[in-house]
């Protein structure tokens, strides 16, 4: 089951790291400015926000198999016709299609994976889940840039076709038969459309304010206040509406009131902010400063993701034995720890020492990730996991796109005048402290986390043998 969920995850992360890699290309493809070429990534990202939050009803409506072969019908169709587009507007609306299925994909694994082992050994599930997001760093780049340099831009798209096919083949064979039977009561079988109206729009919101961040206004400027605004009014506009629903909301916002996922997705937006925003600074730093080629920076962040690929089983393990707060405590340390030389970066830094820096990085960014994951879970009931799922996947990719915003407005005003190498990587020295400043606020935040995780999830006999069909 895991294996058949990872092959189709897979072709959301690749999709998602080798375009990155691709917006000056694409721009010269296409005859488009850059401006409007990064929607081809933004407009993918709004998507999955807006994607995110429906993931717990549709599975209730359809099941689980069935959401994730339906889905992954819906990102092979928008891969396919990301490939034929004739110009950018159209590859950015076909990207929207591959990121309403990519948001639903997300969540809904991990939560196939916990529901269908009743909440136990919730570090090795962890570390399951997040494979495919520590293959996306090591290759993503990589294999964009070989692609860009073998054959045309079309195949970011197309080489998605097999990681489609396969996990939509393995799907249909391996993961079980959950579709609810039509005569089961269902709470949350009922579209929350008022919630749907409240909810999406505010986080597509709130990411699009974030993605405006630029230039010397930063924050200050109404093309970033106006959405900022309205995306947080939406969003507390849904937290009331749904706190006076019993049962039936889009998103159960009851379960922050479980300390363990209120601490979780604290952890997991602070951690988002590490690591999306490093992999901001990160190729531009050897890109402005060392003057690597997109190949080049993509071979030398390849420590990094290997690091996070290797943290998975120890950070797994060591979860279920020791539980997740003592893992994250000492994860994030390590992860501050380590974005600290990049504070100290010259133009003539050693490669080897970044590098070795990077693999450190790596293990621990593994490791700070999968044991909040993990305690998200913890004593939840098997209905209660779809929300854990989008709570905790929503405060990630948040912190993400506040990381990147934030960084990348410290970037602009550390390097706005500068001109030589030794400049550009004094003013990259400073954004890096930030980010070992974000990631050491957490630290004090792991102590909340649960000692150790429950055997099993709570519930009667009847919910353990429904999970257990599961």
């Amino acid at each position: 089951m895991a294996i058949t969920l990872i092959v189709g995850a897979l072709a959301v992360v690749f999709d998602t790291t080798i375009v990155s890699v691709a917006l000056n290309d694409l721009a010269t493809e296409l005859d488009a400015p850059l401006s409007t070429t990064q929607w081809v990534s933004a407009g993918y990202l709004l998507a999955v926000f807006v994607a995110i939050p429906l993931a717990g009803w549709a599975q209730s409506r359809l099941g689980g198999r069935r959401l994730w072969i339906a889905a992954l019908g819906v990102f092979l169709l928008g891969s396919i016709l990301s490939a034929v587009a004739w110009d950018a507007t159209s590859l950015i609306a076909f990207r929207v299609v591959q990121g309403v299925a990519g948001g639903i994909m997300m969540p809904l694994m991990a939560t196939l994976l916990m529901q269908a082992t009743r909440g136990r050994n919730i570090g090795k599930v962890m570390a399951i889940i997040t494979v495919p997001t520590a293959l996306g760093p090591i290759l993503g780049p990589v294999l964009g840039g070989l692609i860009l340099q073998l054959a045309d831009w079309r195949w970011l798209f197309f080489v998605n076709i097999p990681f489609c096919v396969v996990g939509g083949w393995l799907a249909w064979r391996n993961l079980p038969n959950d579709r609810p039977a039509a005569d089961r009561p269902r709470a949350r079988a009922r579209l929350d459309v008022v919630g749907l109206l409240l909810l999406c729009p505010g986080f597509a919101a709130l990411v699009f304010g974030l993605s405006q961040v630029e230039g010397s206004a930063g924050f200050a400027g109404a093309k970033v206040l106006i959405p900022l605004i309205s995306g947080l009014a939406l969003v507390a506009g849904f937290t009331a509406w749904a706190l006076t629903r019993s049962t039936g909301a889009l998103v159960n916002v009851r379960l922050f009131r479980h300390r363990a996922v209120s601490s979780s997705s604290t952890l997991l937006f602070l951690g988002g902010i590490s690591l999306f925003g490093s992999m901001m600074l990160l190729p531009l730093y050897f890109q402005q400063v060392r003057g690597e080629d997109a190949l080049g920076a993509g071979l030398l962040l390849i420590p990094q993701g290997v690091g996070a690929l290797l943290a998975r089983s120890l950070a797994g393990k060591y979860t279920d034995r020791l539980g997740p707060r003592g893992v994250a405590f000492a994860a994030f340390v390590f992860v501050a720890v380590a974005t600290v030389p990049f504070a100290f970066v010259t133009a003539g830094t050693s490669e080897v020492l970044l590098m070795a820096a990077l693999f450190v990085r790596g293990i621990a960014l593994g490791a700070a990730m999968i044991a909040p994951m993990g305690a998200a879970y913890v004593g939840l009931k098997h209905e209660e996991i779809p929300d854990a799922s989008i709570l905790t996947r929503v405060a990630q990719q948040i912190g993400g796109a506040v990381g990147i915003a934030v960084l990348a407005v410290i970037l602009q005003h550390s390097t706005g005048d500068a001109h030589t190498p030794a400049a550009l990587a004094d003013g990259f020295g400073t954004a890096f402290w930030w980010s070992a400043a974000c990631t050491t606020a957490a630290v004090p935040l792991c102590l909340f986390l649960p000692r150790l995780p429950d055997p099993a999830v709570p519930g009667s006999a009847e919910e353990a043998e429904a999970a257990a069909k599961v």
